[in-house]
């Protein structure tokens, strides 16, 4: 913008008050307009139809007692309509806007307790917007958007609060870990009490087969064999039975020493004590 030879040029968004002889007298849009000196005629001064943003600081306390700073950011711009109400009646709109931050904040805030200020900062930026707006608008003022950018507690409160946080989740985290353990553990029994009852079938019917096989072998050697009864039969077996028994216990490189009578004469011990607790047995059934 300027102004030579009684000419002034005002540049887009932006207004020039003209006064004559200091009495307002017009408001100048954009553009090239005479200003004739020699009547008295002169520019008081320009003004900004941009949007301006002012961000404000205000430190309060909440309701349970902790003080925040919560920072509200205005923007706000002049009124072409109303210019001239905005060029003469405010001589520091932004002390003007601030000192309305400063009340409604002041007000709002201590009747909420902390969270809830976090919670409810978008109600705190609308009743800064409708208060400044209502304010405002008598000087030519519009207000295009209020937001509450940020709520900063004391740095004791924010690093309790941060800690409570930590305590919380690693709370859940142990939980959710032990809950993982216990499934684990049940896992773990159900397969353990599978894996022996399987094995359990597998040793009835392992069983099973040897009485089926010696039944067999019995009655097959009784009838090849004349003269043999079942009671030499079983004496062979149980012969045979404790010859196998040796072996494994020879093969095995994990056994432990084992002492146990050997000799024609201990085999037939060994079969005598085994068929007299198996009469033992069936007697004590009777």
């Amino acid at each position: 913008m300027g102004q030579t030879c009684g000419c002034i040029q005002v540049d887009q968004s932006t207004v020039v008050i003209r006064e004559t002889f200091g009495k307002f007298d017009a408001v100048l849009d954009p553009g090239c307009h005479l200003m004739l000196w020699c009547i008295g005629r002169q520019a008081a001064g320009f003004l900004s139809l941009r949007v301006n943003q002012l961000d404000v600081r205000c430190e309060t306390k909440t309701k349970d007692n902790v003080f925040v700073t919560v920072v509200a950011s205005v923007q706000y711009r002049a009124l072409a309509e109303k210019a001239s109400d905005a060029f003469y009646k405010l001589s520091n709109t932004k002390e003007q806007i601030q000192a309305y931050v400063f009340d409604v904040i002041r007000a709002s805030v201590p009747k909420l307790e902390l969270d809830s200020v976090f919670e409810q900062k978008n109600s705190i930026a609308k009743a800064v917007e409708n208060e400044l707006e209502k304010a405002m608008s008598h000087y030519g003022f519009e207000i295009v958007q209020t937001l509450i950018v940020d709520i900063e507690p004391d740095q004791h409160v924010k690093r309790a609060m941060n800690e409570i946080n930590a305590a919380a989740r690693l709370r859940v985290a142990a939980n959710e870990k032990a809950e993982a353990e216990k499934i684990l553990q049940i896992k773990r029994a159900e397969g353990e009490a599978e894996s022996k009852y399987l094995s359990g079938l597998g040793i009835a019917r392992q069983r099973q087969a040897i009485v089926d096989g010696l039944r067999d072998s019995v009655l097959a050697f009784s009838t090849n064999v004349p003269g043999t009864t079942s009671k030499d039969v079983m004496d062979m077996v149980l012969v045979t039975q404790y010859f196998d028994t040796m072996k494994e216990i020879g093969a095995s490189s994990k056994s432990n020493s084992v002492f146990i009578p050997h000799g024609p004469g201990a085999v037939r011990d060994v079969a005598s004590q085994i068929r007299d607790g198996l009469l033992q047995g069936q007697a004590m059934e009777r």
